[in-house]
């Protein structure tokens, strides 16, 4: 995981002239491109993401950490963070479902499907938060077929809270 007050984030969908500072493009080459539409704008449709998370605290001390999908502002330059607005547009850039299965802080199984709806440049609510205890490692899964009329970038992103008892 990353260190407290931090966070690191994978890109699910980037695209010519936006590769979040990256230098990756996690768009699939097009076969065919009409002239009446964008080049390479359609992201990854229809492809699965079946990822598995070995979230591990090497601290000494509890640690909160939350895992979220957003839709940042898109951009190419290398940069600090990603980009959100404070009010997204009325602009829908997401609309899909994704499942996680992890175990909680009771140790408990669960299986969640949650529906997304992002618009551009939206930070992405907890898709699940776990404090991990001192040297805990604890696996999470996330699945999601991309939706075919997402916009893209799109990024999975894994942070730790600076204060571990922290709670909306």
């Amino acid at each position: 995981i990353p260190a407290a007050g931090t966070a690191f984030s994978y890109p699910i969908s980037s695209l010519v002239a936006g590769r979040l500072g990256t230098g990756q493009v996690q768009t699939a080459p097009l076969m065919v491109r009409y002239p009446d539409t964008a080049y390479a704008a359609h992201g990854n449709y229809a492809v699965e993401y079946d990822l598995v998370l070995p979230l591990q605290n090497t601290s000494d001390r509890p640690q909160t950490v939350r895992l979220a999908l957003q839709t940042p502002i898109k951009f190419d330059a290398p940069a600090s963070g990603l980009r959100f607005f404070a009010e997204p547009p009325n602009r829908i850039f997401f609309r899909g479902s994704v499942r996680l299965r992890f175990r909680d802080d009771q140790g408990t199984p669960q299986s969640r499907i949650i529906h997304l709806v992002q618009r551009q440049g939206q930070q992405g609510d907890d898709l699940v938060r776990l404090t991990l205890q001192p040297q805990e490692i604890r696996w999470v899964q996330f699945t999601m077929l991309y939706p075919p009329d997402a916009t893209p970038p799109q990024v999975l992103t894994i942070e730790t809270l600076a204060d571990p008892l922290s709670r909306p």
